[in-house]
């Protein structure tokens, strides 16, 4: 068993870089947990009418609701088994804003049926977003988000692209400086940009089972359908 993003990309992912792949490897099999800290040039957002949606989003950690330049960064990517025995990796982001930090949470398995990532956002998983994740020439990985789905209860629909959002990230190794470099654009297709960041960080490696998952990190409820 490899980590569910080298199960995802197949031979592809042996074209990243050797940090991406090392960072990409984070999970059960491999006994590491990765834990980046850098800092954000900037958090932008798109037109104002966009802001009462992100600050909704907020609420359940989704998004972040403020802008801002130079903003201290945190991601933790944490392997873990979930409650329907799924492997599970944390993509929590922290952003220490001025007036108080802000979080922007994740938790990702992979989906043999759907031959994909599987991205659950926010506190409670109520959007689960498929990913698909290439390798570019240059040994970076570009990650596009696909179909968006939000589950509460029995309700189980698929979000329409007039009110969705469709995301681009791109993240790259510097060997000059020994730094992650990600760039993140969340975008609608008829409105235009919506969020995104861009900056650098550093990785540390640690001990997964011996790290753990703290209080906090894993979400408030968990969503078996893909």
């Amino acid at each position: 068993m490899t980590s569910i993003f080298a199960r995802a990309m197949g031979d592809d992912f042996e074209r990243l870089h050797p940090q991406l792949r090392r960072r990409f490897s984070v999970g059960l099999e491999s006994g590491e947990a990765c834990v980046g800290r850098g800092s954000m040039d900037r958090i932008w957002h798109g037109r104002a009418f966009v802001k009462p949606f992100l600050a909704l989003g907020a609420t359940r950690n989704i998004l972040v609701p403020r802008a801002g330049r130079d903003v201290p960064f945190t991601i933790e990517n944490v392997p873990y088994t979930d409650a329907f025995g799924r492997e599970t990796v944390t993509f929590v982001r922290t952003f220490a804003l001025p007036g108080g930090p802000r979080r922007f949470d994740a938790t990702m398995v992979h989906s043999p049926e759907r031959s994909c990532v599987l991205d659950y956002l926010g506190t409670h998983q109520h959007l689960a977003t498929d990913l698909r994740l290439t390798a570019e020439p240059d040994g970076s990985l570009l990650i596009r988000s696909g179909e968006h789905r939000f589950r509460e209860g029995p309700l189980d629909v698929r979000v329409p692209h007039l009110i969705g959002g469709d995301a681009e990230v791109r993240e790259s190794f510097d060997d000059a400086t020994g730094r992650f470099r990600i760039r993140v654009a969340v975008t609608n297709r008829r409105f235009g940009p919506l969020f995104g960041y861009e900056g650098t960080f550093r990785a540390r490696y640690v001990d997964a089972l011996r790290h753990g998952v703290r209080a906090g990190l894993r979400p408030v409820r968990e969503e078996v359908r893909a």
